[in-house]
Order: C-alpha cells, then structure tokens, then sequence
C-alpha cells in the first residue's frame, strides 16, 4: 500500500443521504419493525447460525455483532447505504492521499504513519522519523542522555493536551506489562496547576526529562505547563546551558521550540496532515516508545497497519469498520439512540473510552455537511464509558432498566495479563454475562413466579414484581481479543478509526477538523486579561461580568 500526498478535484458531495433509495427503504423497513417488536433473542432461535453470519475478525479481533437491533434484510439495506454514500470511493481517496479535510484543504493520512513502505516521500519522512526516534529511545535506555548533574534519566513527563495527550497516556497505560524497568513516563495535560504540581511532588528534577507535545507551539495549557516545568528546573539548581538536557518537543515550530530552549536535534516533526487525535503513531507517541521500548511501539504500528489493509481491502459486507459504522448511524438516526457506551472488560484500557470520547466526539460532532448545507440527520453519539466490571456497580443499572436505548461495545481480552487465570475467568464471565443480560432481560411473569416461589403474598408479589423486571432487547457488540499486547492494541485503536471515518462518509461530514473547538480558547483569552484586570469588568454579559470580578484574587 504506497501512499501519496496528491491533490485532485474534489469529490463533490451527493444529494442527502435521507435522500438514497436505501435510505428509504430503511425507513419502510423501520415501520415494519415498530409493529412486529421483534426481540433480539428471537432470531437466535429462528436461525441458529446468527452467531457465524453476523461475526467476523480482522487483523486478531472478533467482532461479534449478532446481539444488535438487525436482521439480514436490514444489514443487507444498511450495506446498499454504504454503497450509495460512496463509502468505497471514499475509502480509496483516504489512501490515495485526496485532500478529504476539505475545510482545510488537507490530506488525512494518519494510515501513513504505520505503513511500512518507503515508497513515497511522505513515507519516507515517516521512517526518518522512527529512527530519530529509535536513536532517542536508545540514548535513554543506555543511560547516555542525562540530567544536569550527570545522573541517567529516569522519569518522563509529557506535556501536552487532546490528542497529545490521551493517545500516548492511554497506550502507555494499556501496555503495563511490557514497560520498561528503567524508566517511567507520567502525563500532565491540565492548564490547572495542581495537575503539574503532583506529578512533579516525587520526582528528582535532575532525573526526569520533559517532551512538549504541540503542533504549533502555542497551546495555552501546554505552553504554561511548559513554563512551569522549566521554572522547576531552575529552582532545584539546573543553569541555563543544561536546560536542553530535559527537554524535548514534538511541533511543526521548530522556531519556537528552539526559541524556548530546545536543542535542534531534540525536536521531532509534525505534519498538517495528521490530525491531532490521529497522532500518536507519530511522534507524538515518543513516550509510548520510551516507556515500551521501539520494538513494541513498532509493533503498535503493525497492528494497526494490519487493520488498516483489512479497512482498504475488504469488500463492505464484511468490513469491520464499515459495518460498526452503520450500526452507529442505525442507532442514531432510526431507533433514536443519543449515546454509546465503550466498556473494556480489561483494566489496562480504563482511558479506552476517554480515548474514543475525543476520537469519536471531536470527529463526528458536526452540523454542517461537506459542502456547507445544514446536516439533516443525526450526527455522532454520546460516547462514554469505564472499565467493567466496576460499571456494573454503578451505571450498569441504567443500561438494564432506564428508558434511554444505549448501544454498548463491550471489550475483553482472553488471555490474562497476569498469572491469575481464575480470577480472569470470573472477568470474562461477567462480560458476557451482561451482553446476554442486556439482550434477555427478564419479563413479569418470570419475576412473579420467582417472588411466589421464594412463599411473597400475592399483594407482595404484585407490588415487588414490576421493580425487577428488565425489559432487554438492548443490542450490544463484542469485541474480543486474545491478548492485550502492542499489536492487538494497535489494530483495536485502527478500528475505532476507521469506524468513526466510515460514519462521517455516511453523514457527508469532515471528520478531520474541529472549529467548535477554537471559540472557547479565542474568548478565553479576552476573560483572562479581565481577570488580571484593576478595574471591575463590565464588557461582557452579566453573568460573565460576576463570575470574573468574584473570581478576581
């Protein structure tokens, strides 16, 4: 798979997708569902192979969708959609390098970044990137590069926030058993001070190296934290001339970082066409590579490579990412869904669903289509979740018997991650156990039977009974993957991707820019100056004009 940077035509948008005959189609189809109520267990026993029709694996995960609100008419319209939306052109001029950020007339090629050619000039600079990187990873692991008092580093503080932050912290801390022994590596993202001020309260100053992760240098939060870091330093006795010796950056500004004291060769490259949240492959993962050493960063990218040929080849029927994509919109835009809930049965993505909430959220969050029209359906979901199975002692209770339909990914791993394979096997039990749970439910006259059984009179069994009756029905995938380890990792991360990818194709929207995202920093910095301000403010609303000169210290 060779990759370029190319700029042709665009490819115009089409009409409304509401406009497709699938579309409408799907809604006829949705009107015949409403009446019939079909329930998901039914189809298990009208047909008792859905668990090999609707489940599939790619690049070491299964994907067992067979527990979803669907039967086969209905995925066959739902794969007619994805024809009828482009979704294989799209596919092909995401990896042909085609400037699908249209917005900012940008190529999005993160899949670049773990392809292991060398063909074209984009692909080139990719790999003169990893071996910088390798070279850096090597210096720290031998002891070579040291602090300022000649001590070899041993803690690694990145700095930096969105996507330079939650795509490294979340990796780092869902490979725990392959981190090194000779380094640790911490995150610190807050603009809030007590984030830095705790990470920093056991560390030596002469031992723990900084890398600043910004595109461009000039994010607020990152460049205060920044400032603080350095300020650290210089109190524990760190001269001016040794500063360089614990810092590191990843930016397209070389001028700034280096203006900030950052050696030339400590500084490794971005690229505009990489996405914040579609980074760390690069090197913004650099502390994922010092904390896991190079090989399993590279490994991390194979993985994902991996799902990626399966993303660029596979035909939509049987595309993973296409296929939970549709899943997305059916729930959204048909059986009325706001929300989905990501739950890893694995402790070691308990960031998982923070990671996603960004990917899917910063991505899909869109109002207007491609070609500016208003978008006429709904856009992405609500995404958020935590690690079972300490959910099910909490929010659990809300997907079983709440009146909201809540589309669940459950995760789980096969093989433990320690020695304690019972207690992993009680995991895996509950992960299925719920998934089951949510499609079964239970029904009035099962939990009446139970309460007489256990000698409730009849008044007790008629006020009791209707509190415990879960109605099920609630769909549900399975992702199951048979370690957590670099590779497996990476093609799950390439999953969801290439999921949230897929279903901007289907809303005609730009996945790959996020404007709602800079008014808040824009305005933030107007109320700072008035906060710093003599004089009470009055310059804007009311209720902004209290909280400031209440706020003042």
């Amino acid at each position: 798979m060779g990759i370029r940077v190319s700029q042709p035509a665009y490819i115009p948008i089409a009409d409304a997708l509401s406009t497709t005959p699938a579309w409408q189609a799907l809604q006829s189809a949705l009107h015949h569902l409403k009446i019939a109520k079909p329930r998901i267990a039914n189809y298990f026993s009208q047909h008792p192979d859905r668990f090999e029709k609707f489940s599939l694996s790619a690049a070491g995960i299964l994907l067992d969708y067979s527990k979803n609100q669907i039967s086969e008419e209905i995925r066959t319209l739902l794969i007619q959609l994805a024809e009828q939306a482009g979704m294989q052109q799209a596919i092909a001029a995401m990896f042909n390098g085609e400037l699908i950020n249209n917005s900012e007339q940008r190529a999005a090629l993160h899949v670049s970044l773990r392809s292991p050619h060398k063909v074209t000039v984009c692909e080139q600079v990719v790999h003169a990137t990893l071996n910088q990187m390798e070279t850096f990873v090597q210096q720290l692991s031998s002891g070579e590069r040291q602090g300022f008092d000649g001590k070899p580093i041993k803690d690694v503080i990145n700095i930096g926030i969105g996507g330079s932050d939650l795509g490294p912290a979340m990796s780092y801390q869902s490979l725990a058993p392959f981190h090194v022994e000779h380094l640790r590596c911490h995150f610190v993202s807050n603009v809030d001070p007590a984030h830095l001020a705790s990470t920093l309260q056991t560390l030596n100053p002469a031992t723990t190296l900084f890398v600043i992760a910004s595109k461009t240098f000039t994010t607020l939060e990152t460049n205060l934290n920044a400032q603080a870091a350095r300020a650290w330093l210089i109190s524990a006795g760190c001269v001016e001339q040794n500063l360089a010796r614990h810092f590191a950056a990843v930016t397209t500004n070389t001028e700034l970082a280096v203006a900030f004291g950052i050696a030339p060769a400590n500084i490794f490259p971005m690229w505009n066409w990489v996405g914040g949240r579609y980074s760390l492959w690069s090197a913004i993962g650099l502390p994922i590579a010092l904390g896991v050493g190079m090989e399993n960063f590279r490994a991390l990218l194979r993985g994902a490579h991996a799902m990626d040929e399966h993303f660029h080849n596979a035909p939509l029927a049987h595309n993973m990412p296409v296929l939970m994509a549709l899943l997305s919109l059916w729930y959204c835009n048909f059986l009325g869904a706001e929300s989905q809930a990501i739950l890893p049965y694995a402790q070691n993505l308990h960031l998982f669903p923070a990671f996603l909430q960004q990917l899917d959220m910063e991505s899909l969050g869109k109002q207007a289509r491609k070609d500016g029209t208003s978008l006429d359906i709904t856009s992405g979901s609500i995404v958020w979740g935590s690690a079972g199975t300490n959910g099910q002692h909490s929010f659990h209770q809300l997907l079983h018997q709440g009146t909201h339909l809540i589309p669940t990914d459950f995760i789980a791993v096969v093989e433990s991650a320690t020695d304690n394979g019972q207690q992993h096997q009680h995991l895996l039990a509950n992960c299925f156990a719920q998934s089951q749970a949510l499609m079964d439910g239970t029904t009035l006259e099962s939990e009446t039977a139970q309460l007489r059984m256990q000698g409730l009179s009849e008044q007790e069994v008629a006020t009791l009974a209707p509190h415990k009756v879960i109605p099920g029905n609630r769909p549900s995938n399975t992702l199951l993957l048979k370690k957590l380890t670099p590779e497996s990792l990476g093609a799950l991360i390439a999953l969801y991707e290439h999921k949230v990818y897929a279903q901007s194709v289907l809303l005609q929207i730009n996945a790959f820019d996020q404007w709602g995202v800079q008014l808040g920093k824009d305005l933030s910095v107007n109320i700072y100056k008035a906060l710093t301000a003599v004089e009470q403010c009055t310059a804007f609303d009311a209720s902004t004009n209290a909280l400031i000169n209440l706020a003042r210290v």
